[in-house]
């Protein structure tokens, strides 16, 4: 493609010939700044406005054509400060970074959530699954629902984490991104669950954080979103959360923020009377959370941590006796969930011993226990499942009929051996990898069964006995006589009844290997494995109470509207109420 003209004007006016297709930012910013008489320096100090947007250098291989600029277009090129200019480019580096950072955060989810939703084998040691606030598993709609909801928490789990480093912009977009995977599940689901409510408020708090007035017009709308959500799934007056609390009040502080939150809308909305409503409302929870010295003396005196035992408090509306029964079914429930997540790293060993499903599925271990229950042998039954893609009454069928149960245990044997002779080609390539001849290595793993057990003897052995050993291992023509060296199954059977063998777990041979990103997946499974049904619900409220102060005394003293002030990020909690 030939040359094509640009009109500059601004810090340089002219006319410059370029190649659209060639030229990045870079590029004609140097040749900007040259033509200014400034050298090769001070190209930092330029800005290019093309259609009334920033030229960004972004990777720096971008051409202007795929930036849109065309022959003859106009270009600003303005002048600024060094240190503006710098700032002007850490900014749009910064932007670039949390685009990068939300578009990894979003891939992670959605490969976790699909992972963990569908019932495919775990590539980790845990599973993600849906609890309600007493521990329990709960199975919410489709696998499609499954997945969304699973999505919308860990990301609400993730911009909580961001709250937390008052990064409020970026847990505004991960909020949104929450909300989205939220709506596509089915909405007779979410009202079941006061996740979606939570959030609505986590984004107003994310608003009020920001200082950015322009959130009045959405703010009122999400609060009453959110009231009405909280209504639905704890009841008129909390009356079904605080069924399945046995009398306990976790929710005091989500609801205290939510009053603050509406009072600040009412105010800025010149609704005067109705924000002294909220927020007297809400100065009257934040008293209610206050804990008395004495109680949490006594509490830290049987031995409770102050953190705990503010916790149980709150919780218990300050009832000593409560606190204590409360501080008690929390320590028995975390013994249990540590014997849970012991036995579950087992059962998951265990699937990834029996290989996926033709479809890429875990063998269902629930089923495989029912089939073991009425007398089948464990292995036998758990490769019927995974040959029938875990349909209990297809393996039960096969299992009872003698000849399809014997192709089952003749390839549970080919398996066992091919095993065997990974595990062998295995430990081979590693003596070798240490200098002692193939051959004699072989030989000695035959001879002796471990690595460890070949190894001494290659150590202490000398030529000829080496020799001697491998004479003793070979037929006539030189080759070893060793069956596990035999692809071929034996009676002449070649096929493994209906599915393909990958590696040495079964399981379809052509399943592709997922590309994942390990550290955003870490970091997500990281805050969501932090925390338990009541961690986020344990805030202090310090910084709630001074803003129902301050905005109290506006509403009293009659002072006009001002932008609401910034204080320090609380966080509040995730918990299915079913």
């Amino acid at each position: 493609m030939g040359l094509s003209k640009l009109k500059i004007g601004g810090a340089w006016s002219g006319v410059l010939e370029v190649e659209l297709e060639e030229w990045t930012v870079p590029m004609l910013r140097q040749e900007i700044t040259r033509r200014c008489g400034h050298g090769d320096g001070g190209a930092e100090t330029i800005n290019l406005i093309c259609a009334g947007k920033l030229l960004k250098d972004g990777d720096g291989i971008e051409k202007l054509s795929q930036l849109g600029v065309r022959n003859n277009g106009k270009i600003l090129a303005s002048r600024v400060s060094v240190d503006q200019g710098k700032s002007v480019k850490e900014e749009s580096l910064a932007e670039e970074e949390r685009s990068t950072r939300l578009s990894r955060l979003k891939a992670a989810a959605v490969s976790l959530s699909k992972r963990h939703a569908d019932g495919s084998l775990p590539v980790e040691d845990f599973n993600l699954e849906l609890e309600n606030q007493s521990g329990q598993k709960v199975q919410l709609g489709s696998e499609t629902d499954q997945r969304a909801i699973m999505m919308g928490l860990m990301l609400h789990a993730n911009a909580k984490a961001l709250m937390r480093q008052k990064k409020y912009k970026e847990a505004l977009e991960v909020l949104t991104m929450g909300e989205e995977s939220f709506s596509l599940c089915d909405q007779k689901l979410i009202e079941m669950v006061d996740n979606v409510p939570i959030l609505q408020i986590d984004m107003v708090w994310c608003y009020f954080m920001l200082r950015d007035i322009s959130w009045l017009s959405v703010a009122g709308v999400r609060l009453a979103k959110a009231r009405e959500g909280l209504e639905r799934s704890h009841g008129k007056e909390a009356s079904r959360l605080r069924l399945l609390q046995k009398g306990r009040y976790p929710e005091i502080a989500l609801h205290l923020r939510l009053e603050l939150l509406e009072g600040v809308v009412a105010y800025h909305s010149n609704q005067t009377e109705k924000s002294r409503k909220s927020l007297t409302s809400a100065q009257a929870k934040f008293l209610q959370l206050q804990i008395p010295d004495e109680a949490l003396s006594l509490l830290l005196s049987m031995g409770y941590k102050e953190r705990d035992a503010k916790r149980a408090l709150r919780m218990n509306n300050q009832v000593i006796e409560s606190a204590v029964d409360f501080l008690v079914e929390e320590k028995e429930k975390k013994a249990r969930k540590r014997e849970d997540d012991i036995k579950r790293r087992k059962e998951i060993m265990e699937q990834k011993h029996y290989g996926m499903t033709p479809l890429g599925k875990a063998v269902d271990i629930e089923r495989l226990n029912e089939l073991v229950s009425i007398g089948f042998e464990k292995e036998l039954a758990a490769e019927s499942l995974r040959q029938n893609e875990n349909d209990s009454q297809k393996a039960l069928d096969d299992l009872t009929n003698p000849e399809t149960n014997s192709l089952i245990q003749n390839h549970i044997e080919l398996r066992k051996k091919k095993r065997l002779r990974q595990a062998a080609d295995a430990s081979i390539e590693e003596l070798v990898s240490m200098g002692f001849p193939r051959e004699a290595v072989a030989a000695a793993i035959r001879s002796f069964g471990t690595s460890q057990a070949a190894l001494a003897h290659l150590l202490t052995a000398g030529g000829d006995n080496v020799n001697d050993t491998l004479n003793n291992d070979h037929g006539a023509d030189g080759i070893a006589n060793d069956p596990l060296t035999n692809d071929q199954s034996e009676g002449g059977l070649g096929t493994n009844t209906g599915s393909s063998s990958a590696g040495s777990d079964g399981g379809p041979s052509n399943s592709k290997v997922e590309m994942r990103d390990i550290e955003m997946e870490d970091e997500i499974t990281g805050e969501l494995l932090k925390g338990d049904a009541y961690s986020d619900y344990d805030i202090e409220v310090t910084d709630e109470g001074e803003a129902i102060n301050e905005y109290l005394a506006l509403v009293t003293s009659g002072v006009d509207k001002q932008e609401p002030t910034c204080y320090a990020p609380v966080v509040i909690s995730v918990f299915v109420c079913i």
